[in-house]
């Protein structure tokens, strides 16, 4: 068989064209594709639900990828080894309580897992503003990745979402340019933004999955965002509540889309 140059490309530009077709209305859109995006999107798709996901990076994970200082390898408790080991992530004990898992692994089995549930995943587009109809987040605007680096004066494109979920981790983007661009007030103490806290593992841990919740109309956070919105400790390399904390999304949006 020979191949085609033109074909190859053709292809390409085909079956993308239809995936991203089908993104532009779903039941749920998130934001970001770290441990706890993947996590929610996983459980969504697997409930019955449209979901997509929008990566501005080339490659999904967060900073889950990195384990800490580059050390590929993360500490989850308990609870998040029992995430895990559902998505079949292997993992060794270290001290009562602590459990260790390879990053590449746990990252590659989540985005896979996402996938094969049923969610579409696309990096390289970034969320550069929202959709806003009678004070509720109907959609989002987006762009490629690259026309955001470059500068360039490009128009976006929009999508329809029923929820949106913000796992964008410390920078909290969606959160933000609701907050910068719509002038109304989020569901926290300030009305905006708080921002994270020192780190204190123990504190951010647990108030991560009381921070994940809907802080403006169709819009919940998740992930480490959930405690730059609300303004609570940073947990550093443990990873359990971010898986717990997409979960508990999914969970809360499911129930709202029933």
């Amino acid at each position: 068989m020979s191949l085609d140059d033109v074909t190859i490309s053709r292809a390409i530009i085909s079956r993308y064209g239809q995936k991203l077709l089908a993104a532009l209305e779903t039941d749920v859109a998130v934001v970001g594709g770290g441990p706890a995006g993947l996590t929610a999107a996983h459980d969504l798709a697997r409930r019955g639900r449209s979901v997509v996901l929008f990566e501005r990076k080339l490659s999904l994970g967060g900073g889950m990828w990195g384990g800490g200082i580059m050390f590929n390898e993360i500490v989850v408790q308990e609870a998040g080894r029992e995430v895990l080991s559902e998505f079949g992530v292997r993992t060794e004990p270290f001290e009562d309580g602590y459990h260790c898992a390879d990053s590449v692994e746990a990252v590659a089995t989540l985005t896979a897992a996402a996938l094969r549930a049923g969610a579409r995943i696309f990096n390289l587009l970034s969320v550069e503003d929202v959709m806003l109809t009678e004070q509720r987040v109907t959609g989002l605007v987006l762009n490629w990745s690259a026309v955001e680096m470059a500068g360039l004066h490009v128009d976006p494109i929009s999508s329809r979402h029923r929820f949106v979920i913000d796992a964008t981790g410390h920078a909290a983007e969606v959160a933000r340019l609701i907050a910068r661009k719509s002038g109304v007030r989020l569901e926290t103490p300030t009305g905006d933004v708080v921002g994270e806290r020192p780190m204190h593992a123990e504190v951010g841990e647990r108030m991560l999955l009381e921070n994940t919740r809907e802080f403006f109309p169709g819009v919940f956070c998740a992930g480490m965002c959930a405690n730059a919105v609300f303004g609570a400790p940073r947990m550093g390399p443990i990873f359990g509540g971010m898986l717990m904390s997409g979960r508990q999304a999914a969970e809360a949006i499911d129930a709202r889309l029933a």
